[in-house]
């Protein structure tokens, strides 16, 4: 009977010391190996952005800039962020995700047309031009892509406010801009500001 046991015991030590150093050891060092192939390493170390040689963000990731003087704003905006506490604030960034609203309900509609105003007032256009994307929040609320229409409201902005030229402005915005016959046509925010910054 004991020695039973003790044939089991050491049965059961020997598979907990077979399957650690599989699952434990060499499953993760395959991962990480499969993930320096060429193609690969970028998405697996998150799609950091470099800037002289500082990791400054994430193409995958929109934070939605704060102007230190909204007189001022050189930035591109993202969509809008449904954990913002005012109409175009920056999210919780620990707190993404939708509202959950119906399209129809009387909060989110009141959120919509005061989104709407702040955009028109911000652009100095009439509210008529703000496109969709503009005030209506995504998904995660981390989304850093913007619709071509929302960055060309920007345009005029970022140019009077950076000292670039609109036209400048404009290719920044058309090199960011990916998509086409197959997908929607998008523009990374996130990676347009940080060329504007660079080229202002």
């Amino acid at each position: 009977m004991k020695s039973t046991l003790v044939r089991q015991s050491l049965a059961g030590l020997r598979l907990l010391l077979v399957m650690t150093a599989i699952l434990g050891v060499l499953y993760p060092l395959a991962v990480w190996g499969v993930s320096r192939l060429p193609g690969l390493r970028a998405g697996a170390e998150g799609s950091q952005v470099v800037v002289d040689g500082r990791v400054v963000g994430s193409s995958l990731i929109g934070v939605d800039p704060v102007p230190a003087d909204p007189a001022r704003d050189p930035y591109f905006h993202l969509r809008p962020a449904a954990s913002a506490q005012t109409a175009t604030g920056p999210g919780d960034p620990s707190a993404t995700g939708g509202s959950n609203l119906a399209g129809d309900n009387p909060e989110l509609l009141a959120a919509v047309g005061e989104r709407r105003a702040v955009i028109a007032a911000r652009e100095g256009v009439a509210p008529e031009r703000v496109p969709v994307d503009a005030v209506t929040a995504s998904a995660s609320g981390a989304d850093p892509h913007i619709s071509p229409a929302y960055a060309e409201l920007q345009v005029a902005r970022v140019a009077r406010v950076t000292g670039l030229p609109e036209a400048e402005v404009r290719r920044l915005v058309a090199e960011h801009t990916s998509g086409g016959v197959l997908q929607e046509r998008v523009v990374n925010a996130t990676e347009l500001n940080l060329a504007v910054a660079a080229a202002s």
